[in-house]
Protein backbone atom coordinates (compact mmCIF):
# COMPACT_ATOMS: atom_id res chain seq x y z
CA UNK A 1 0.00 0.00 0.00
CA UNK A 2 1.23 3.50 -0.84
CA UNK A 3 0.06 6.55 1.08
CA UNK A 4 -0.20 9.91 -0.65
CA UNK A 5 1.19 13.07 0.92
CA UNK A 6 -0.04 16.65 0.75
CA UNK A 7 3.43 17.99 0.07
CA UNK A 8 5.98 17.26 -2.67
CA UNK A 9 7.38 14.18 -0.87
CA UNK A 10 5.30 11.04 -1.31
CA UNK A 11 4.97 8.76 1.69
CA UNK A 12 5.43 5.05 1.07
CA UNK A 13 4.25 2.45 3.57
CA UNK A 14 6.66 -0.46 3.91
CA UNK A 15 8.02 -2.69 1.20
CA UNK A 16 4.69 -2.84 -0.65
CA UNK A 17 4.65 0.95 -0.87
CA UNK A 18 8.11 0.95 -2.41
CA UNK A 19 7.11 -1.73 -4.91
CA UNK A 20 4.08 0.31 -5.96
CA UNK A 21 6.20 3.44 -6.37
CA UNK A 22 8.75 1.54 -8.46
CA UNK A 23 6.02 0.54 -10.93
CA UNK A 24 6.19 4.08 -12.33
CA UNK A 25 10.00 4.15 -12.34
CA UNK A 26 11.50 3.87 -15.80
CA UNK A 27 15.20 3.61 -14.95
CA UNK A 28 17.46 0.59 -14.56
CA UNK A 29 20.31 1.47 -12.19
CA UNK A 30 19.95 2.31 -8.50
CA UNK A 31 22.56 3.60 -6.08
CA UNK A 32 21.75 2.56 -2.52
CA UNK A 33 23.49 4.66 0.14
CA UNK A 34 23.36 2.89 3.49
CA UNK A 35 24.68 3.91 6.88
CA UNK A 36 27.20 1.38 8.17
CA UNK A 37 25.06 0.84 11.28
CA UNK A 38 22.12 -0.45 9.22
CA UNK A 39 23.84 -1.92 6.16
CA UNK A 40 22.91 -5.45 7.26
CA UNK A 41 19.58 -4.58 8.88
CA UNK A 42 16.10 -5.90 8.07
CA UNK A 43 15.02 -2.65 6.43
CA UNK A 44 18.05 -2.65 4.11
CA UNK A 45 17.32 -6.25 3.15
CA UNK A 46 13.69 -5.32 2.48
CA UNK A 47 14.67 -2.46 0.20
CA UNK A 48 17.26 -4.58 -1.62
CA UNK A 49 14.74 -7.39 -2.06
CA UNK A 50 12.12 -5.05 -3.54
CA UNK A 51 14.66 -3.58 -5.94
CA UNK A 52 15.58 -7.09 -7.00
CA UNK A 53 11.94 -8.02 -7.62
CA UNK A 54 11.70 -4.96 -9.86
CA UNK A 55 14.77 -6.26 -11.75
CA UNK A 56 16.86 -3.19 -11.03
CA UNK A 57 20.66 -3.20 -10.93
CA UNK A 58 21.72 -1.96 -7.50
CA UNK A 59 25.07 -0.55 -6.43
CA UNK A 60 25.32 -0.37 -2.63
CA UNK A 61 27.61 2.21 -1.02
CA UNK A 62 28.13 1.98 2.74
CA UNK A 63 28.88 5.26 4.54
CA UNK A 64 30.21 5.71 8.04
CA UNK A 65 30.00 9.00 9.92
CA UNK A 66 29.18 12.55 8.83
CA UNK A 67 30.36 13.97 5.54
CA UNK A 68 31.97 17.23 4.57
CA UNK A 69 32.06 19.09 1.26
CA UNK A 70 35.00 17.00 -0.01
CA UNK A 71 33.51 13.59 0.81
CA UNK A 72 30.08 14.57 -0.51
CA UNK A 73 31.61 15.76 -3.79
CA UNK A 74 33.41 12.40 -4.07
CA UNK A 75 30.14 10.61 -3.35
CA UNK A 76 28.38 12.66 -6.03
CA UNK A 77 30.91 11.43 -8.60
CA UNK A 78 29.93 7.85 -7.79
CA UNK A 79 26.37 8.56 -8.91
CA UNK A 80 27.33 8.81 -12.58
CA UNK A 81 25.02 6.58 -14.61
CA UNK A 82 22.53 6.02 -11.82
CA UNK A 83 18.79 6.50 -12.38
CA UNK A 84 17.68 6.53 -8.73
CA UNK A 85 19.27 7.26 -5.35
CA UNK A 86 17.98 5.63 -2.17
CA UNK A 87 19.36 6.66 1.22
CA UNK A 88 18.92 4.42 4.28
CA UNK A 89 19.99 5.82 7.64
CA UNK A 90 19.55 8.62 10.12
CA UNK A 91 19.56 12.35 9.50
CA UNK A 92 23.30 12.51 8.88
CA UNK A 93 23.17 9.86 6.15
CA UNK A 94 20.06 11.33 4.53
CA UNK A 95 21.64 14.80 4.47
CA UNK A 96 24.65 13.36 2.64
CA UNK A 97 22.38 11.61 0.15
CA UNK A 98 20.45 14.81 -0.49
CA UNK A 99 23.57 16.91 -1.02
CA UNK A 100 25.33 14.27 -3.15
CA UNK A 101 22.30 13.92 -5.42
CA UNK A 102 22.23 17.70 -5.78
CA UNK A 103 25.94 17.97 -6.67
CA UNK A 104 25.62 15.09 -9.12
CA UNK A 105 23.04 17.12 -11.05
CA UNK A 106 24.55 20.57 -10.51
CA UNK A 107 28.32 20.28 -9.84
CA UNK A 108 28.68 24.07 -9.75
CA UNK A 109 26.46 24.10 -6.66
CA UNK A 110 29.57 22.97 -4.78
CA UNK A 111 30.83 26.53 -5.00
CA UNK A 112 27.59 27.76 -3.48
CA UNK A 113 27.89 25.31 -0.58
CA UNK A 114 31.49 26.14 0.29
CA UNK A 115 31.90 29.69 -0.99
CA UNK A 116 33.34 32.30 1.36
CA UNK A 117 30.60 33.81 3.52
CA UNK A 118 30.13 34.28 7.22
CA UNK A 119 26.45 33.29 7.22
CA UNK A 120 25.63 29.80 8.41
CA UNK A 121 22.64 29.69 6.06
CA UNK A 122 23.08 28.72 2.40
CA UNK A 123 19.98 29.24 0.26
CA UNK A 124 20.19 27.37 -3.03
CA UNK A 125 19.28 29.27 -6.18
CA UNK A 126 15.80 28.51 -7.46
CA UNK A 127 17.21 27.00 -10.64
CA UNK A 128 18.95 24.13 -8.82
CA UNK A 129 17.27 20.77 -9.33
CA UNK A 130 18.14 17.09 -9.15
CA UNK A 131 18.40 15.01 -12.31
CA UNK A 132 17.55 11.72 -10.57
CA UNK A 133 14.81 10.93 -8.03
CA UNK A 134 15.68 10.43 -4.37
CA UNK A 135 13.99 8.09 -1.91
CA UNK A 136 14.74 8.52 1.81
CA UNK A 137 14.43 5.66 4.29
CA UNK A 138 14.82 7.05 7.84
CA UNK A 139 16.14 4.66 10.48
CA UNK A 140 16.05 7.17 13.33
CA UNK A 141 13.41 9.57 14.61
CA UNK A 142 13.65 13.25 15.43
CA UNK A 143 15.37 14.92 12.50
CA UNK A 144 12.58 14.45 9.96
CA UNK A 145 15.19 14.85 7.22
CA UNK A 146 13.18 12.51 4.98
CA UNK A 147 10.53 15.22 4.51
CA UNK A 148 12.58 18.40 4.78
CA UNK A 149 14.11 20.74 2.24
CA UNK A 150 17.20 21.39 4.36
CA UNK A 151 20.48 19.59 5.04
CA UNK A 152 23.37 20.21 7.43
CA UNK A 153 26.91 20.42 6.08
CA UNK A 154 30.06 20.51 8.19
CA UNK A 155 32.16 23.50 7.19
CA UNK A 156 35.22 24.91 8.90
CA UNK A 157 34.69 25.04 12.66
CA UNK A 158 30.92 24.86 12.42
CA UNK A 159 27.99 23.81 10.30
CA UNK A 160 26.11 25.32 7.42
CA UNK A 161 22.40 24.87 6.98
CA UNK A 162 21.65 24.36 3.29
CA UNK A 163 18.10 25.10 2.18
CA UNK A 164 16.35 24.57 -1.13
CA UNK A 165 13.53 22.69 -2.79
CA UNK A 166 16.01 20.45 -4.62
CA UNK A 167 16.90 18.85 -1.28
CA UNK A 168 13.41 17.54 -0.55
CA UNK A 169 13.22 13.79 -1.34
CA UNK A 170 10.73 12.58 -3.94
CA UNK A 171 9.53 9.83 -1.63
CA UNK A 172 10.04 8.67 1.96
CA UNK A 173 9.67 5.03 2.94
CA UNK A 174 8.11 4.73 6.40
CA UNK A 175 8.43 1.30 7.95
CA UNK A 176 8.51 0.35 11.66
CA UNK A 177 11.20 -2.20 10.81
CA UNK A 178 13.55 0.71 10.09
CA UNK A 179 13.63 1.68 13.78
CA UNK A 180 13.39 -1.82 15.24
CA UNK A 181 16.99 -1.79 16.52
CA UNK A 182 17.09 1.89 17.50
CA UNK A 183 18.05 2.10 21.20
CA UNK A 184 15.28 3.31 23.52
CA UNK A 185 17.51 6.19 24.60
CA UNK A 186 17.64 7.49 21.03
CA UNK A 187 13.89 7.04 20.63
CA UNK A 188 13.33 9.27 23.65
CA UNK A 189 15.81 11.83 22.33
CA UNK A 190 14.10 11.75 18.95
CA UNK A 191 10.75 12.59 20.52
CA UNK A 192 12.26 15.60 22.31
CA UNK A 193 14.00 16.78 19.13
CA UNK A 194 10.75 16.55 17.16
CA UNK A 195 8.87 18.31 19.97
CA UNK A 196 11.46 21.11 20.01
CA UNK A 197 11.06 21.60 16.26
CA UNK A 198 7.25 21.74 16.47
CA UNK A 199 6.96 24.11 19.44
CA UNK A 200 9.76 26.53 18.56
CA UNK A 201 7.93 28.33 15.71
CA UNK A 202 4.75 28.34 17.83
CA UNK A 203 6.45 30.03 20.78
CA UNK A 204 8.62 32.26 18.60
CA UNK A 205 5.57 33.78 16.88
CA UNK A 206 3.56 36.42 18.77
CA UNK A 207 0.48 36.11 16.57
CA UNK A 208 -2.40 33.73 17.07
CA UNK A 209 -3.05 31.64 13.96
CA UNK A 210 -6.04 29.47 14.93
CA UNK A 211 -5.60 26.70 12.35
CA UNK A 212 -1.81 26.46 12.54
CA UNK A 213 -1.87 26.82 16.34
CA UNK A 214 -4.35 23.95 16.69
CA UNK A 215 -2.27 21.73 14.41
CA UNK A 216 0.96 22.49 16.28
CA UNK A 217 -0.70 21.97 19.67
CA UNK A 218 -2.11 18.63 18.54
CA UNK A 219 1.19 17.34 17.14
CA UNK A 220 3.08 18.55 20.24
CA UNK A 221 0.57 16.88 22.55
CA UNK A 222 0.76 13.58 20.67
CA UNK A 223 4.56 13.65 20.74
CA UNK A 224 4.58 14.31 24.48
CA UNK A 225 2.16 11.44 25.11
CA UNK A 226 4.38 9.14 23.05
CA UNK A 227 7.43 10.32 24.99
CA UNK A 228 5.75 9.17 28.18
CA UNK A 229 5.05 5.82 26.56
CA UNK A 230 8.72 5.41 25.62
CA UNK A 231 9.66 6.12 29.23
CA UNK A 232 7.21 3.56 30.59
CA UNK A 233 8.47 0.83 28.31
CA UNK A 234 12.11 1.64 29.04
CA UNK A 235 11.55 1.39 32.79
CA UNK A 236 9.58 -1.83 32.34
CA UNK A 237 12.25 -3.34 30.09
CA UNK A 238 9.75 -3.79 27.26
CA UNK A 239 10.50 -3.39 23.57
CA UNK A 240 8.54 -0.47 22.21
CA UNK A 241 5.56 -1.51 20.11
CA UNK A 242 6.13 -1.05 16.37
CA UNK A 243 2.95 0.99 16.04
CA UNK A 244 4.25 3.47 18.61
CA UNK A 245 7.59 3.69 16.79
CA UNK A 246 5.74 4.28 13.56
CA UNK A 247 3.64 7.04 15.13
CA UNK A 248 6.77 8.77 16.45
CA UNK A 249 8.44 8.57 13.04
CA UNK A 250 5.44 10.05 11.22
CA UNK A 251 4.98 12.86 13.73
CA UNK A 252 8.70 13.61 13.51
CA UNK A 253 8.33 14.26 9.81
CA UNK A 254 5.19 16.34 10.31
CA UNK A 255 7.31 18.99 12.01
CA UNK A 256 8.58 19.94 8.54
CA UNK A 257 5.14 20.23 6.94
CA UNK A 258 4.69 23.65 5.36
CA UNK A 259 1.08 23.93 6.43
CA UNK A 260 1.97 23.41 10.09
CA UNK A 261 3.70 26.80 10.21
CA UNK A 262 2.06 28.61 7.32
CA UNK A 263 2.47 32.37 7.74
CA UNK A 264 4.89 32.21 10.66
CA UNK A 265 8.10 34.29 10.67
CA UNK A 266 10.87 32.34 8.93
CA UNK A 267 13.36 32.88 11.76
CA UNK A 268 11.16 32.24 14.79
CA UNK A 269 13.38 29.26 15.69
CA UNK A 270 16.39 31.04 17.19
CA UNK A 271 16.82 28.38 19.87
CA UNK A 272 17.45 25.72 17.21
CA UNK A 273 20.36 27.72 15.80
CA UNK A 274 21.92 28.12 19.24
CA UNK A 275 21.42 24.46 20.20
CA UNK A 276 22.91 23.22 16.93
CA UNK A 277 26.03 25.34 17.32
CA UNK A 278 26.37 24.37 20.99
CA UNK A 279 26.15 20.69 20.09
CA UNK A 280 28.82 20.99 17.39
CA UNK A 281 31.20 23.10 19.47
CA UNK A 282 31.08 20.87 22.57
CA UNK A 283 30.97 17.59 20.65
CA UNK A 284 27.76 16.50 22.35
CA UNK A 285 24.57 15.04 20.91
CA UNK A 286 22.11 17.57 19.55
CA UNK A 287 19.38 16.57 21.97
CA UNK A 288 21.72 16.90 24.94
CA UNK A 289 22.24 20.51 23.85
CA UNK A 290 18.50 20.97 23.34
CA UNK A 291 17.68 19.58 26.79
CA UNK A 292 20.27 21.90 28.35
CA UNK A 293 19.16 24.97 26.43
CA UNK A 294 15.36 24.73 26.54
CA UNK A 295 14.86 25.65 30.24
CA UNK A 296 17.12 28.71 29.89
CA UNK A 297 15.46 29.69 26.61
CA UNK A 298 11.96 29.41 28.00
CA UNK A 299 12.98 31.24 31.20
CA UNK A 300 14.14 34.17 29.09
CA UNK A 301 10.81 34.17 27.24
CA UNK A 302 8.88 34.07 30.51
CA UNK A 303 11.01 36.93 31.84
CA UNK A 304 9.82 39.08 28.97
CA UNK A 305 12.40 38.77 26.19
CA UNK A 306 9.98 39.05 23.29
CA UNK A 307 12.76 38.57 20.76
CA UNK A 308 12.86 34.91 21.79
CA UNK A 309 9.12 34.34 21.88
CA UNK A 310 5.72 34.99 23.40
CA UNK A 311 5.27 34.27 27.11
CA UNK A 312 1.45 33.99 26.91
CA UNK A 313 1.66 31.53 24.01
CA UNK A 314 4.35 29.53 25.81
CA UNK A 315 2.20 29.27 28.94
CA UNK A 316 -0.81 28.20 26.86
CA UNK A 317 1.20 25.56 25.04
CA UNK A 318 2.78 24.20 28.20
CA UNK A 319 -0.58 23.90 29.94
CA UNK A 320 -1.63 21.48 27.22
CA UNK A 321 1.62 19.51 27.30
CA UNK A 322 1.57 19.31 31.09
CA UNK A 323 -1.92 17.78 30.96
CA UNK A 324 -0.42 14.69 29.29
CA UNK A 325 1.17 13.74 32.63
CA UNK A 326 -1.03 15.15 35.44
CA UNK A 327 0.81 15.67 38.71
CA UNK A 328 4.24 14.90 37.22
CA UNK A 329 5.37 18.13 35.57
CA UNK A 330 5.63 21.60 37.18
CA UNK A 331 3.24 24.35 36.05
CA UNK A 332 6.09 26.71 35.24
CA UNK A 333 7.09 26.03 31.61
CA UNK A 334 10.85 26.47 32.14
CA UNK A 335 10.92 24.23 35.21
CA UNK A 336 8.48 21.93 33.47
CA UNK A 337 10.50 21.30 30.34
CA UNK A 338 13.59 20.60 32.47
CA UNK A 339 11.53 18.09 34.44
CA UNK A 340 10.18 16.61 31.21
CA UNK A 341 13.67 15.86 29.89
CA UNK A 342 14.57 14.24 33.20
CA UNK A 343 11.30 12.32 33.26
CA UNK A 344 12.17 10.91 29.84
CA UNK A 345 15.64 9.94 31.14
CA UNK A 346 17.39 12.32 28.73
CA UNK A 347 20.82 13.54 29.73
CA UNK A 348 21.07 17.34 29.77
CA UNK A 349 24.46 17.64 31.44
CA UNK A 350 26.85 20.01 29.69
CA UNK A 351 29.91 21.87 30.91
CA UNK A 352 32.22 24.51 29.47
CA UNK A 353 34.43 27.22 30.91
CA UNK A 354 33.88 30.91 30.31
CA UNK A 355 36.43 31.12 27.51
CA UNK A 356 34.77 28.30 25.61
CA UNK A 357 31.35 29.91 25.94
CA UNK A 358 32.78 33.21 24.71
CA UNK A 359 34.12 31.46 21.61
CA UNK A 360 30.81 29.69 20.97
CA UNK A 361 28.99 33.00 21.35
CA UNK A 362 31.27 34.63 18.80
CA UNK A 363 30.68 31.76 16.38
CA UNK A 364 26.88 31.96 16.76
CA UNK A 365 26.77 35.72 16.29
CA UNK A 366 29.07 35.62 13.27
CA UNK A 367 27.12 32.86 11.52
CA UNK A 368 23.58 33.90 12.38
CA UNK A 369 23.50 37.48 13.72
CA UNK A 370 25.36 40.80 13.62
CA UNK A 371 23.16 42.15 10.86
CA UNK A 372 21.97 38.81 9.51
CA UNK A 373 18.23 38.26 10.01
CA UNK A 374 18.32 34.86 11.71
CA UNK A 375 18.98 36.10 15.26
CA UNK A 376 16.90 39.22 14.83
CA UNK A 377 17.80 41.78 17.47
CA UNK A 378 19.76 39.40 19.71
CA UNK A 379 23.26 40.64 20.50
CA UNK A 380 26.37 38.84 21.68
CA UNK A 381 25.60 39.63 25.33
CA UNK A 382 22.15 38.06 24.97
CA UNK A 383 23.54 34.86 23.48
CA UNK A 384 26.32 34.68 26.05
CA UNK A 385 23.83 35.05 28.89
CA UNK A 386 21.64 32.33 27.43
CA UNK A 387 24.58 29.95 27.11
CA UNK A 388 25.74 30.76 30.62
CA UNK A 389 22.31 29.88 32.00
CA UNK A 390 22.20 26.63 30.04
CA UNK A 391 25.73 25.28 30.43
CA UNK A 392 27.34 24.45 33.75
CA UNK A 393 30.89 25.39 34.64
CA UNK A 394 33.30 22.46 34.69
CA UNK A 395 34.08 21.14 38.17
CA UNK A 396 37.17 22.58 39.80
CA UNK A 397 39.74 19.80 40.33
CA UNK A 398 40.52 19.12 43.96
CA UNK A 399 44.22 19.03 44.74
CA UNK A 400 45.01 16.32 47.26
CA UNK A 401 47.55 17.21 49.94
CA UNK A 402 50.93 15.62 49.47
CA UNK A 403 52.60 13.64 52.18
CA UNK A 404 55.12 15.58 54.26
Amino acid sequence: MSLSWSGPTRLLHGGDGLTTWLEDFRGHRVTLLADAAVADSAITRTVTDRLGRSRLDTDTVVLDGPGDAHSIAALASRLDGTDLVIGIGGGTLLDQAKLAALLHAVPEAGGVLTGPQRSGLVVLPRWTARSVPLVAVPTTVGTGSELSHVACLAHGDGKRLVMGGALRPDAALMDPAATATLPDELLAEGVLEALFRVVSPYVGDHRDLPVEDALAETVAGLLTTLGHRVREDRLAGRQLDERVRGDIARLSGLGHADWLNLGRPPFAVKGWLVANELSHALGIRKVTAVAALLPALWRAVLDGDERLGSAPRLRRLWAGLRATAPGVLPADPADGVAALAGHWLIDSRTAADAGRLDAITARIVRAWGAGLPMLGGLRADDIRRLLGDAVASPPVPVRMPTAA
